[in-house]
Formats: C-alpha cells, structure tokens, sequence
C-alpha cells in the first residue's frame, strides 16, 4: 500500500540540487496507477489506452528526476484490501450458485 503524496514530501524535504546520480528506482506502481486512473485535479481517462498513456507519462517524469543507471524496479502488490474482499465475496456467491 502507498503513502499518499510520499514522493512529493520527500522530493521537497530533500532536493536534488547538486546532480546526484543514483543507481535504482524503485517504484510501488499502486501509488501511480490509482491518481492516474482516478485523477483528483482533471477528467479521468476515457478508456484503458488513455489510462495507460497516463501511467507511462508519470513514469517518465519520475525517471526523468531520478535518472537511475542501473535498475528500474515496478512492484504491483495486487487489488485494494476492499475490492479483494468484494472480488472474494462475489467469486464465493459463485460457487454457492454452482453448487445448489
């Protein structure tokens, strides 16, 4: 699970002013798909192409600031808590039907 606005708190709190190169980025993709997806400041994506436009954007940038040499690291960790418990509920109901 991300921290909301981590990124910007820490790229202000520690900026990068004398050209420091780093070697990894590691990326927790949940924190960047959901405000791409789901945009607080402009309309939302009108399909999966645009969603997806929007993903990429945002890693650009973030690895326009960076710049690392050697790794790019995306971790996905799955579903929201929320919509796994409704995924699981539903995927029960299911084989309740299949079952009776």
């Amino acid at each position: 699970m991300g921290v909301p606005a981590f990124f910007r708190w820490l790229s202000r709190k520690y900026p990068n002013p004398n050209e420091v190169e780093f070697d990894n980025l590691y990326l927790d993709m949940n924190g960047i798909i959901h405000p791409c997806t789901h945009p607080e400041d402009k309309a939302a994506p009108k399909n999966e192409d645009e969603m997806m436009v929007a993903i990429f954007e945002y890693i650009d940038r973030l690895f326009n600031i960076v710049r690392p040499r050697r790794v790019l690291y995306m971790a996905i960790d799955g579903v929201a808590p929320r919509a796994k418990m409704n995924q699981q509920r539903s995927r029960r109901h299911s084989d309740l039907c299949l079952r009776g």
